[in-house]
């Protein structure tokens, strides 16, 4: 699944080409991807000029000057195609300037279009409850430090929780706890605040790493030039089972399963 970096990125890349451009033609190809698309949605977008593209969580924003929002997520294998060369079946829905085409193509139909006031984002039911951005001023060691004081479940588990960071998941997670050098099994609310000063500048620096090299190609996940993201090379511990810490502290990465997700971690130098 696309994670924030690659959302991320994929704003970036709509906007180079969308931002502040007129849609000129609307077409929606099938009645749904992972729910129907919005009523009026057509209507509500051809004429509309673009006022900005942002992101918030693992969603991406189009903003348009009609007060209203275009929000789409990725799911497992959506990504933006800017001027394809060809039609695909999988171009679920298409937008049209005078300059560039936009086709958003999702094979498994796991994404999602909705359309919002843009006044009432902040409201929105799947935003109402996030918690702050981690690469805005909100995500600080005292909001972890508050948010994990007393909790017994494991501190990986509590970072995948959208109302305490949005937007985390699991990739980005793994290799933010090594780089800080803590246990992910280890009880969230024992977690002493100078060890948080550490996390936080450390989720910041893999999420910024990430997004400068394009996001990470997995399965399907491509930027919407086409072009595929390369931080997988540049994973330390995520999917390294077996391999030696890169450290070089003599430690070997680890593989276990927390709630129901793998999580992959040095057990010498991470405590």
């Amino acid at each position: 699944m696309p994670e924030l970096p690659e959302v991320e990125t994929t704003v970036r890349g709509l906007a180079a080409f969308l931002d502040g451009a007129r849609i000129e033609r609307v077409r929606v190809n099938r009645p749904d991807m992972r729910r129907p698309f919005p009523p009026g949605l057509v209507q509500s977008l051809v004429g509309a000029r673009v006022t900005g593209l942002d992101r918030r969580a693992k969603y991406g924003l189009i903003h348009t000057d009609r007060d209203t929002t275009l929000v789409f997520h990725l799911g497992m294998s959506g990504r933006w195609r800017i001027d394809p060369a060809a039609p695909d079946k999988h171009d679920h829905l298409v937008l049209e300037t005078v300059d560039h085409r936009f086709a958003l193509n999702d094979a498994r139909r796991f994404g999602s279009v909705d359309l919002v006031d843009t006044p009432a984002l902040a409201q929105w039911g799947p935003f109402a409850a996030l918690g702050p951005e981690p690469l805005g001023p909100g995500l600080t060691a005292r909001h972890l430090h508050a948010a994990f004081a007393g909790r017994k479940q494991a501190i990986k588990l509590l970072l995948l929780d959208q109302g305490i960071v949005a937007g985390l998941g699991n990739i980005y997670v793994c290799e933010a706890l090594w780089r800080a050098g803590i246990d992910p099994r280890k009880a969230a609310g024992k977690v002493a605040r100078t060890r948080l000063e550490r996390l936080v500048p450390a989720i910041r620096a893999v999420l910024e790493q990430s997004i400068g090299d394009g996001g990470s190609t997995l399965r399907d996940y491509a930027r919407p030039d086409g072009q595929l993201g390369y931080f997988a090379t540049r994973f330390a511990v995520y999917g390294r089972d077996g391999q030696p810490c890169p450290r070089e502290d003599g430690g070997i990465v680890r593989r276990i399963v927390q709630g129901g997700r793998s999580t992959w971690f040095c057990p010498r130098c991470q405590r």
